[in-house]
C-alpha cells in the first residue's frame, strides 16, 4: 500500500491510497471466512460451503468484492494517515477512484487536520504566581489562631464588634408568620455569617439586653423574619504570647522556635502553590497568543462531548443522573454546555500552541523517544507494547500519541523559559522553586 498527502485549503489535506490487489485479496479470504461461518446454507456446515457458493447467494463474485471493500476500506484509511503522518479531526470523505470491480485499488480522502497557528512573541512570555515570601502578617495570624485556641470567653459591657460571642434567643417566620426557626441561648460568633449576613451587621454596635429584628431572603427566595433578643456579649481573651504559653500549646520551647517552624511551613505551601499556579499561568499566556478565529469549532466540539462523557461517568460513579446535578448547581443543559464551550476552547488553544511551539524549536520525537512512551502505555492497559503498537497503527491513533510527546515536550521548554514574577510584578528565581519543590518532596 502507498499513500501520499497533498495539503489543500481550509486545512484539509488530500490523501492518495493505492492499495494492491495481493493486500485486497486477503480482505477478501478474510470476509469470505465471516460469511462462511455465520451463513446459514442447506447442505453445508458452518464454514464449510464453497466460495462459489457463497458468490452465488450474494449475487455474484462482485458483490463479495464490494463486502471486502467496505470492511477493510477503514483499515486502509488508518495505515495511510499513519504511514502519512497525518492526524486528523474530523471523519474523512472517502472516494474509491479505481479497482472497484477488479485489479489494485485506489481510493481519496479528504480529511481535516489542525491549523498551524501563529504564537508570535513565545519566547518572551510571562507567567504570574502568587508571591512565595512569608509576610510578618501571615505569621502572626497563624500565631493567633493557635492563641484562639487556649482563649477565653469574658463578659463585656460594650457595643458588640467582629469576633465577639454573643448568646441570643432567635425566632424566624416566614411572611405568612409560620415559624421556621426558634432556638435559645444560642452562642453566636458576631461576623461568621452562619445565619444570615444581615444579622452581623445588624448586631455590631449593640449591647446586651437589646432586641434587632433582620429580614432576609432564603435560597429559595422565600423571605424570613428574624427576632433577635442579646443576652450576653462575650469577647476572647487571648493567652499572652510568651515562651511558657509556647511550650504548653506547641513542640517548641520559645516563641521564635514557634514562628520559625510556621515561617518554614507556610514558605513550603507557598512554594507549592506558586509551581502549581506556574504551568496554568504559563499555558494560559500561550493561549493567548492564538487568533480566536484559528480555532476549529469541530475540536471544540469534540472536547465538550469529551468533557460531558466525563462528567456522565464521574456522576455515574456517584450514583447520580445529569438531571439531578443540573438541579443541585441551579444550571440548565444550555448553560452547562455553555460553561464547558469557554473551558474547551482554551484547553483547544492550549493544544494548538503547544504543537506550534513543538515545531518552532524543533522538539521532535525520536523512534526510540515512541518506543519508549508506547512501552509506558502498553503496562498500564496490560498488553505487549508489539501488540499496542499494532493496535495504534490499525486505528491511525499512533500519530496522536507522537504529537503528545511533542506537546510534553514542548511544555517543559516553556516551563524552563517563560518569566516567572509575582502578583506585583516582582521577579522570582525559577531555580528557587525547583529547589524549595524538590526539598518538600523529600520532605
Amino acid at each position: 500500500m502507498r499513500a501520499t498527502a497533498e495539503s489543500m485549503e481550509d486545512n484539509k489535506v488530500k490523501l492518495t491510497v493505492e492499495v494492491d490487489e495481493t493486500e485486497l485479496d486477503k480482505a477478501l479470504d478474510e470476509v469470505v471466512k465471516e460469511i462462511s461461518r455465520s451463513a446459514r446454507i442447506p447442505g453445508f456446515r458452518p464454514g464449510k460451503a464453497p466460495r462459489r457458493v457463497l458468490e452465488a447467494r450474494m449475487g455474484g463474485a462482485g458483490a463479495l468484492r464490494s463486502e471486502a471493500l467496505r470492511e477493510s476500506l477503514p483499515t486502509f484509511y488508518a495505515r495511510a494517515i499513519v504511514d502519512a503522518d497525518i492526524d486528523p479531526i474530523a471523519s474523512p470523505e472517502i472516494d474509491i477512484t479505481a479497482g472497484e470491480e477488479s485489479g489494485p485499488v485506489s481510493f481519496e480522502a479528504i480529511v481535516e487536520v489542525r491549523p498551524t497557528v501563529s504564537i508570535p512573541g513565545y519566547a518572551g512570555l510571562v507567567a504570574t504566581v502568587p508571591a512565595i515570601e512569608v509576610a510578618e502578617s501571615d505569621i502572626d495570624a497563624q500565631v493567633d489562631r493557635l492563641r484562639e485556641n487556649d482563649g477565653e470567653l469574658t463578659e463585656v459591657a460594650r457595643p458588640i464588634a467582629a469576633k465577639d460571642v454573643v448568646t441570643i434567643d432567635l425566632v424566624g417566620k416566614d411572611a405568612e408568620g409560620n415559624v421556621v426557626a426558634d432556638v435559645s441561648d444560642y452562642l453566636y460568633e458576631v461576623g461568621s455569617g452562619t445565619i444570615v449576613e444581615e444579622l452581623d451587621e445588624a448586631l455590631r454596635g449593640l449591647k446586651s439586653g437589646e432586641n434587632v429584628s433582620v429580614t432576609s431572603k432564603m435560597p429559595d427566595d422565600t423571605e424570613v423574619t428574624f427576632e433577635v433578643k442579646i443576652s450576653t456579649v462575650q469577647e476572647k481573651v487571648l493567652p499572652d504570647l510568651t515562651d511558657e504559653w509556647a511550650a504548653e500549646a506547641s513542640e517548641f520551647t520559645t516563641v521564635e522556635a514557634l514562628r520559625n517552624d510556621i515561617a518554614d511551613r507556610l514558605g513550603r505551601v507557598k512554594i507549592m502553590q506558586a509551581q502549581f499556579t506556574l504551568r496554568e499561568s504559563a499555558l494560559g499566556a500561550l493561549a493567548g497568543l492564538v487568533d480566536d478565529e484559528d480555532v476549529p469549532d469541530v475540536l471544540v466540539d469534540a472536547e465538550v462531548n469529551e468533557r460531558l462523557h466525563d462528567l456522565g461517568h464521574r456522576l455515574e460513579n456517584q450514583k447520580l443522573t445529569i438531571e439531578q446535578f443540573l438541579t443541585a448547581t441551579n444550571q440548565t443543559g444550555e448553560d452547562l454546555v455553555a460553561s464547558l464551550r469557554g473551558e474547551s476552547a482554551q484547553a483547544v488553544k492550549i493544544d494548538l500552541a503547544l504543537r506550534a511551539l513543538a515545531a518552532a524549536e524543533n522538539l521532535s520525537v525520536s523512534s526510540d523517544e515512541l518506543d519508549e512512551e508506547i512501552a509506558k502505555l502498553a503496562e498500564q492497559f496490560s498488553t505487549t507494547p508489539q501488540r499496542l503498537r499494532e493496535q495504534l497503527d490499525e486505528n491511525g491513533r499512533t500519530v496522536a500519541v507522537r504529537a503528545e510527546i511533542a506537546k510534553n515536550k514542548a511544555s517543559a521548554w516553556l516551563l524552563e523559559h517563560v518569566e516567572v514574577v509575582d502578583e506585583e510584578g516582582k521577579s522570582i528565581d525559577r531555580e528557587l522553586l525547583k529547589r524549595n519543590a524538590g526539598d518538600e518532596e523529600e520532605s
